[in-house]
């Protein structure tokens, strides 16, 4: 008796073990995601138990939550995991669910997954069923896709699968899929430091609109975000493997190649006070105010700081081939931003012409073409034995060679 008495109690501490660190590591999971500052996060119900947990979590965009997701989860604990089940609920607010229409899904998505108790890993993975929204001639139907997601505190991975997403709108139509997504987010407590890497493929992508018919066949995009203790950096790297031109010339690709690029000096504390900030907004407000409501007016101070350090666009790599005009480009070069008279600039007046105009005055650069065909000086108006085409950006204005780019 004294035995199963003890084996009685250490099952007992076991389960109340597992059910500690599950409730912890969700709530370090949520308050991570928080700390990004591009979602609110809300825990609306919690009710955690020895055997059992369930509860429900409100996700939305921080900026506006024209939708929410809500998340209604049970996870039964045992002594080394706890099993995950649950369903994902799409939410759209009033004003957008007017202007949408109709959302037709066969099920609410269905989310299982796994967390090991004593290495804090999660597997989660999502199927969601095939959905349509329609709207006065418009379509948008999603046809099966997949998310698995997976990690621990600190370092989390995701890979999501489409099979088909199509858009019609009256005598257009774009089709996309399938296409696949891979990303990598790494960070330290709060997201003082973080790393993201993505990867996006589409396989095929294609256009039909009656002025155009386009076809990509296929698309990557590759993203690296890092925010370390200077600055805030985005690497970039875009790969057409042939676009066509479906109805003028079905079997000549138009354009091929690669773009890669680099966005740096963006003042990392002025980033984060900015999440910060967008938190804290979060938090006073209502769940049926838009945080977007006048941010860009309290943010404009932390933006301008943002841009105090003189951001930067390297163009690494511009690497395009025509085979339809039988161009080839070979391009690189940079932009900068001019930090001098911050203070006249204002991001809740981006809307006005003038304003933009102010914003492009602190731009200048330069992106030098290499080896420019004949046909390319002769567009641009310029002798035709010029074969190295400077393009520079003078306070938001582009010169070529020395010259004003020609109108229209």
């Amino acid at each position: 008796m004294p035995v199963l008495a003890a084996l009685a109690v250490a099952w007992l501490v076991a389960q109340l073990v597992s059910s500690v660190l599950f409730e912890r590591s969700l709530s370090q999971a949520l308050s991570d995601l928080q700390a990004r500052g591009e979602w609110r996060v809300k825990r609306i119900e919690n009710d955690a138990g020895w055997l059992s947990s369930r509860g429900r979590i409100l996700l939305s965009p921080l900026l506006g939550r024209p939708w929410r997701l809500e998340l209604n989860y049970e996870a039964r604990h045992g002594i080394l995991s706890s099993d995950i089940t649950g369903s994902l609920h799409p939410r759209l607010d009033g004003t957008l669910q007017k202007a949408v229409g109709e959302v037709g899904a066969s099920a609410a998505p269905r989310l299982n997954g796994r967390y090991h108790t004593y290495s804090g890993r999660y597997a989660m993975r999502v199927a969601l069923a095939p959905l349509a929204i329609t709207q006065h001639g418009r379509e948008l139907a999603v046809r099966g896709a997949r998310v698995k997601l997976r990690g621990v505190y600190g370092d989390w991975r995701l890979a999501a699968e489409l099979d088909e997403l199509s858009l019609i709108d009256h005598g257009a139509r774009l089709t996309l899929g399938p296409a696949t997504l891979e990303s990598r987010y790494t960070y330290i407590e709060d997201a003082y430091h973080f790393n993201q890497h993505d990867k996006l493929r589409i396989e095929s992508l294609n256009l039909d609109h009656p002025d155009l018919a386009l076809r990509f066949a296929p698309l990557v995009l590759h993203t690296d975000m890092a925010l370390d203790e200077r600055e805030l950096r985005i690497d970039g790297e875009l790969i057409l493997d042939n676009v066509w031109l479906t109805e003028e010339a079905p079997d000549t690709p138009a354009l091929n190649g690669r773009i890669a690029g680099t966005l740096s000096r963006l003042d990392a504390d002025a980033v984060r006070q900015i999440f910060a900030r967008l938190r804290q907004n979060a938090a006073r407000g209502d769940a049926d105010m838009p945080v977007a409501d006048g941010v860009l007016e309290r943010l404009s101070p932390l933006l301008r700081q943002m841009l105090s350090e003189a951001p930067r666009l390297d163009v690494e790599e511009i690497a395009l081939t025509s085979p339809l005009l039988d161009i080839a480009m070979e391009a690189d070069g940079a932009l900068f931003f001019d930090t001098r008279k911050l203070d006249d600039l204002d991001f809740s007046r981006l809307d006005e012409p003038a304003m933009q105009a102010r914003f492009r005055q602190h731009l200048n650069g330069d992106i030098t073409w290499h080896e420019a065909p004949a046909v390319a000086a002769l567009w641009l108006g310029l002798p035709l034995d010029e074969r190295e085409l400077v393009f520079d950006l003078i306070e938001g204005d582009w010169r070529v060679n020395g010259r004003p780019l020609p109108e229209g």
